[in-house]
C-alpha cells in the first residue's frame, strides 16, 4: 500500500510550516497571492479566508475535524476560493481581518481565524473556530458555510452593508487624531490606577482565567516604582511572578514559559511555546530579580535561555518561532507525567518526594495525568529532610528531562521571523549584561549576524527568513524590534557599528513607514501590496506595538546622536497615542514606559577606560545589576571617542581607572572611580 498522500493542494509549493500542514488537506487551498484574488473577480466567489499558527491547539482540531474531511472540503472548494494564512508571516492581513471578524463576533477574536470576503478582499462575514457539527451553542462548519454561501448570493445589500461597517471601523481605528493635552505624570498615574484596578490579587496577573503572561502592564508598574517608591506597585509585580513561576505555565523541568493559562491559577496552560512570549518574559524577570534579589527569578531566566539555546536557535545563529502544543495528537502530551513513571526513573523513594513537591498524584490535575507544579506549596521547594536537597531535586529535573526528551517532541516551527528574533535578542542581551554570562553575548551576537546576513538586502528587511532565504516585506515590528536590539547591542560592547546600523535602519524605517502628515509609523511598509486599509495603532498585541518600541528607539537614538528630529517624533507620536494611553493603558503599556522615558529623561551613564579589564566588567555588572529603567549607557576608550551625550564629550578616565560620568538634563557630575559613589548618582 502506497504511503503517497492522496491530496496535494498549492500549499506544497510554501516554505511556511503551517502552510505546509495544510499541503495535503482535499481543501483546494491557495496562499494570499494574486492567483487567488484574480480567481475569486474571475468566478464571482466569496474567499474563504482562514489565517492560523503552526503551534496553535485548536488550528489542529479545525484541520482534523474539517479541513481532512472531503464532505466539508467539497463544500469549501464549490462555493468559496479557500485561502490559507500564516498569521505570522502576514500579521498585516491578521490584523485587518482579525479586527473584522471583532465586529461580527462583538467579542475578542482568536485562531483559528474564519472570515468570509468578497472578491475585492472585503469581509462580510467571520469567526474563530467552528466544530464539523453544531456543538455548544455553535453551528457546525458545513452549516455556516452553505448559510455564508447563500447570503453572498441572495443578499447582497446585506452583504454591502456589512463590509460598509467594517471598513468604516478599521479607518476609525487607523485614523487617530492627535491630543493637545499635556504629557505629563497625570498619565503615568492615571494608568497604575487603572492597572491596579485590573489586578487580580490572589493568583497575581490581571484579570481572570484565561490568563496571559503580559509583560508591559508590568513594566508599567515597575515604573512606577522606581519613579514614586510605590511599594504597591513593586509587589504587585512580584507576586505575580512568583505564581507564574510556581504554575504549570512554567516549564519545571525544561525551562520556558507556555503560552497562557486556561484557569486563573496559572495551572494548565495551552502547551506552544512562543519565542515571543519568552523573549518578554526573560527581561521582566530579570527586573524582577534586580529588585528583590529573588534566586528563583534568576533561576527561571537562566533555565529559560538554556531551554532556547537547546530548543529554538538555529546552528547558524536566529531564533526560531515556536513549539506546538500538540504531540502525537494529544495536546500536552509530551510534558504531562504520572507518579509511576517518575518512581520508575528516579527510584521509589526519590519518586515519592519528587512527586510530592510538583504535585504528581493518582488523581492527575490535568485530563488524569499530571502537570508539575509548585502552586500548592507557593512555589518553594522545602527539602530540610533530604540530604544535599537542593542538588538532588536539581538532579532529578535534569534525570527526567533527560528522559522526556526521548519521546516524541512537539513539532517546531522552524521560521525565523526578524520581529520576534530582534526581540528575543534584546532579551540575551539584557541577560548578558546583569548576569554575565559571555555565551549570551555570543549568542546574541551570532543572531545579529545571522539577520543582517540574511534579512536585510538592498537596504530593505525581510519579515521572515526560512529555508535559508529571505522572505516577504518587513513590517514596522521588524524595523524597530531590530533596531532596539542593535541599540542594545551597542550598549552591551561599546560596538559603534550597531549603533550606525540602528540609525540605517531607523532611517529605512522613518522613509518607509513613517506618516509625515498625523505622525506615528503606519503597519506596513508605503510601497507594501494595497490592502483593505493601511493600518496604524499604538496599541500592543501580544508582542509590545512597533510604534512604541519606534518611539522608544528615537528617543534612544537622540540622546546618543543628539538630532533633534529623532525627539520630535517621538513626541509626536505620544500626542498622536495620548488618548489611547489615557484610556487604555493596559493595551498601550508599552507607549507608556517609553513616555516614562521621556519625561524622566534618561540617566547618561559615560564610562571612560578600556573595556575589557576586570575593573571596568565589575563596574558594568554591578550599575545593570540595578534597576534603572531611564538611562542610557556609552563606554569611551578614555579618548573621548564614540557615541556619548555632547555634555560628557571631553570626559576621560581618572589614573587608569574605569571613571562614570552620570549626566542629565544637559548636566555632567564630577567624575567617580568607585561603586559606591557611583550607585548614589543613579
Amino acid at each position: 500500500m502506497s504511503d503517497a498522500p492522496q491530496h496535494t493542494n498549492r500549499l506544497i509549493h510554501e516554505t511556511s510550516p503551517y502552510l505546509l500542514q495544510h499541503a495535503h488537506n482535499p481543501v483546494d487551498w491557495h496562499p494570499w497571492g494574486e492567483e487567488a484574488l484574480t480567481k475569486a473577480k474571475t468566478e464571482n466567489k466569496p474567499i474563504l479566508l482562514s489565517i492560523g499558527y503552526s503551534a496553535c491547539h485548536w488550528c489542529h482540531v479545525m484541520e482534523r475535524e474539517s479541513f481532512e474531511n472531503p464532505d466539508i472540503a467539497t463544500l469549501m472548494n464549490e462555493h468559496f476560493v479557500n485561502i490559507k494564512v500564516d498569521r505570522e508571516e502576514r500579521p498585516d492581513l491578521d490584523d485587518i481581518y482579525q479586527k473584522s471578524a471583532q465586529a461580527f463576533m462583538r467579542r475578542s477574536g482568536g485562531w483559528p481565524l474564519t472570515v468570509f470576503l468578497t472578491p475585492d478582499q472585503e469581509p462580510f462575514w467571520g469567526g474563530t473556530y467552528f466544530p464539523p457539527t453544531p456543538r455548544h451553542g455553535m453551528p457546525g462548519f458545513p452549516e455556516v458555510l452553505l448559510g455564508v454561501a447563500e447570503a453572498y448570493r441572495k443578499e447582497p445589500d446585506q452583504v454591502k452593508q456589512n463590509t460598509q461597517k467594517v471598513k468604516s471601523g478599521l479607518r476609525q481605528i487607523s485614523s487617530p487624531t492627535p491630543s493637545a493635552d499635556p504629557l505629563d505624570d497625570r498619565l503615568l498615574d492615571g494608568a497604575v490606577k487603572d492597572l491596579s484596578a485590573f489586578y487580580e490579587p490572589v493568583n497575581g496577573g490581571f484579570g481572570d482565567a484565561p490568563k496571559f503572561p503580559t509583560p508591559p502592564p508590568f513594566h508599567v508598574l515597575l515604573r512606577q516604582f522606581a519613579r514614586t517608591k510605590d511599594q504597591k506597585a513593586l509587589d504587585m509585580v512580584l507576586h505575580s511572578l512568583w505564581k507564574m513561576a510556581a504554575g504549570g505555565i512554567y516549564d519545571h523541568l525544561g525551562g520556558g514559559f507556555h503560552r497562557y493559562s486556561t484557569d486563573g491559577r496559572w495551572l494548565v496552560p495551552h502547551f506552544e511555546k512562543m519565542l515571543y512570549d519568552n523573549a518578554q518574559l526573560v527581561r521582566l524577570y530579570l527586573d524582577g530579580w534586580r529588585l528583590s534579589r529573588e534566586p528563583r527569578f534568576r533561576q527561571v531566566v537562566e533555565e529559560t535561555l538554556e531551554y532556547l539555546r537547546r530548543e529554538m536557535v538555529h546552528p547558524d545563529g536566529g531564533f526560531y518561532t515556536a513549539q506546538d502544543a500538540d504531540s502525537e495528537g494529544h495536546e500536552g502530551k509530551y510534558f504531562i507525567w504520572e507518579p509511576t513513571e517518575i518512581k520508575e526513573i528516579l527510584g521509589v523513594e526519590l519518586g515519592e518526594t519528587f512527586c510530592r513537591l510538583y504535585d504528581i498524584t493518582d488523581q492527575g490535575n490535568f485530563e488524569g495525568k499530571n502537570i508539575p507544579n509548585l502552586i500548592h506549596a507557593n512555589g518553594r521547594i522545602d527539602v530540610k529532610d533530604l540530604p544535599d536537597g537542593d542538588k538532588t531535586i536539581a538532579d532529578a529535573r535534569r534525570t527526567l528531562l533527560a528522559v522526556r526528551e526521548r519521546r516524541i517532541k512537539p513539532q517546531r516551527d522552524d521560521k525565523i521571523l526578524t520581529g520576534w528574533n530582534g526581540l528575543m535578542i534584546s532579551g540575551v542581551l539584557d541577560a548578558y549584561q546583569t548576569l554575565g554570562n559571555p555565551a549570551h553575548l555570543a549568542m546574541a551576537e551570532k543572531a545579529l549576524a545571522f539577520l543582517w546576513e540574511r534579512a536585510y538586502k538592498n537596504g530593505r528587511l525581510f519579515r521572515t527568513v526560512t529555508g535559508g532565504r529571505g522572505k516577504l516585506n518587513g513590517y514596522l515590528d521588524d524595523y524597530a524590534f531590530l533596531s532596539a536590539a542593535l541599540i542594545d547591542a551597542f550598549e552591551a560592547t561599546a560596538r559603534p557599528a550597531y549603533l550606525d546600523r540602528a540609525r540605517e535602519l531607523t532611517a529605512v524605517m522613518l522613509e518607509q513607514f513613517w506618516d509625515a502628515q498625523a505622525g506615528g509609523c503606519f503597519f506596513t511598509g508605503k510601497d507594501h501590496e494595497a490592502l483593505l486599509q493601511r493600518m496604524k495603532t499604538g496599541e500592543d498585541s501580544a508582542i509590545p506595538g512597533g510604534n512604541a518600541v519606534a518611539a522608544m528607539n528615537f528617543l534612544r537614538l537622540s540622546h546618543y546622536i543628539g538630532e533633534q528630529a529623532y525627539l520630535d517624533k517621538a513626541e509626536r507620536t505620544f500626542r498622536l497615542f495620548r488618548t489611547h494611553m489615557d484610556q487604555n493603558p493596559f493595551g498601550t503599556a508599552s507607549l507608556l514606559c517609553a513616555l516614562d522615558f521621556y519625561l524622566s529623561k534618561p540617566k547618561e551613564i559615560v564610562l571612560a577606560g578600556k573595556p575589557d579589564t576586570a575593573e571596568m566588567k565589575d563596574l558594568l555588572s554591578k550599575i545593570f545589576g540595578r534597576y534603572v529603567p531611564n538611562k542610557t549607557l556609552a563606554l569611551v576608550d578614555g579618548a573621548g571617542s564614540g557615541y556619548v551625550p555632547a555634555a560628557a564629550r571631553d570626559k576621560r578616565s581618572l589614573h587608569g581607572k574605569p571613571t562614570a560620568y552620570v549626566c542629565h538634563n544637559f548636566a555632567c557630575s564630577q567624575p567617580v572611580t568607585d561603586w559606591d559613589a557611583l550607585e548614589k548618582l543613579l
